[in-house]
């Protein structure tokens, strides 16, 4: 008799408005969260095409700092709380000369020489081997690590411009520099030996001993923190990085945090249509629920007189909750195929673009597929139970 009833007064059309509104929201949802989770081993796998293990942090110069002499050097506890940071791996710091240099050398006739500035890392940072990068008071030749972009100047820069030999690094490191170095009254004259180029830090490196014991000889100036740090992360995408260096007026060199930028990017954008998808859920939910309490409104005498005859309150819900938890499965399923569909044409179109990407499955959309379900069946369930419960009394 129920049944009968249900079908007498069910309206198609109003299921098939509901069913195609759901769809879109449930795709929307599901489409969503299992692009972002496809897509996101782009920018986190060990073999990222934007991979950086390193990053340079320095404080933004402003004008009116310059002005008023505003130091740019960072404090121990500004070190000390970004290594805190749960993106932090470890933090190192660049110590700058405070006395001066130069350097000379000798080339065809010609005797080229310039002023210098010589910064040091602690050794864990450095990205050359290693071999040589020793100082000990009383040696009288200094290790030193260019960066390669340096030499790339010089190649394709000056020397053209000069008619001057392009140089190898081989033909570089066999080279010695005169270095001069000046502070306190004193002035010291010891051979420069190039024994390595650094794509990471963009300085002229020396080893740490030789900084320590060169500023304690001939700095002039007042120490101060460091200007720049180099900073190890455990994750060079996770937004949290642009973000906090954002907040305390931080910047970086190059392009070390599009990583992280377009990271959060993703989240904002996954975030914005997994909103809209959950929107359209809602109302095609409301939709459900007018239609059903119509139903039950044009059949409210005759469910009275079921229920007088003895029929129980859940006897007479349990056609009309089958049908929204068969309709929301029905919803489920399709969604799951057209987001097969459509995941299956993206991931072949970014296998392309990046050979690196592995497929994975469809674990989180099944998940989030199934736990919506859930949801708003039982929501749809208790909700007629409940208009059933206000018939009967």
């Amino acid at each position: 008799m129920i049944w009968k009833l249900l079908r007498q007064h069910v309206s198609v059309a109003q299921l098939v408005g509901f069913a195609l509104a759901n769809l879109c929201g449930m795709v929307i949802v599901l489409m969503s969260v299992q692009f972002y989770k496809d897509v996101l081993p782009v920018f986190m796998q060990g073999d990222s095409f934007m991979k950086k293990d390193y990053l340079i942090v320095s404080k933004r110069v402003s004008t009116l700092g310059s002005v008023v002499g505003r130091s740019s050097a960072f404090s121990s506890a500004e070190q000390a709380e970004l290594e805190e940071q749960p993106f932090t791996k470890s933090v190192g710091a660049f110590t700058p000369a405070r006395f001066r240099v130069s350097a000379g050398m000798g080339m065809q006739g010609m005797q080229l020489s310039t002023a210098l500035f010589f910064e040091s890392v602690p050794d864990a940072y450095v990205d050359t081997d290693l071999e040589g990068w020793s100082f000990s008071p009383g040696q009288e030749e200094i290790p030193i690590v260019l960066p390669r972009n340096y030499l790339n100047l010089y190649n394709f820069g000056f020397a053209q411009s000069r008619s001057l030999p392009q140089l190898s690094e081989g033909v570089l490191g066999m080279m010695k520099l005169d270095i001069r170095m000046s502070g306190r009254g004193q002035v010291k004259q010891m051979k420069g030996r190039i024994v390595g180029f650094s794509d990471r830090l963009n300085t002229i490196l020396v080893p740490e001993a030789f900084m320590n014991w060169a500023n304690a000889t001939y700095g002039d100036q007042k120490e101060a923190g460091p200007s720049r740090l180099i900073v190890e992360v455990k994750n060079p995408a996770d937004d949290r990085i642009a973000k906090y260096l954002k907040d305390k007026g931080y910047e970086t060199e190059g392009d070390k945090l599009d990583a992280g930028k377009t990271t959060w990017f993703l989240k904002m954008i996954v975030g914005i249509v997994l909103a809209v998808g959950l929107v359209i859920s809602v109302l095609s939910f409301y939709i459900l629920m007018l239609s059903i309490y119509l139903l039950l409104q044009k059949n409210t005498k005759k469910l009275e007189t079921l229920l007088l005859v003895g029929y129980s309150p859940a006897r007479v819900a349990r056609p009309y909750q089958l049908l929204t938890v068969a309709l929301n499965a029905v919803v489920l399923a399709l969604g799951l195929l057209v987001v097969s569909l459509v995941r299956s044409a993206y991931l072949d179109v970014l296998g392309r673009m990046f050979p690196q990407m592995k497929g994975g499955s469809m674990a989180v959309a099944v998940t989030v597929g199934i736990v919506l379900f859930l949801i708003v069946s039982a929501i749809n369930i208790a909700a007629v139970r409940k208009k059933i419960n206000s018939i009967s009394n």
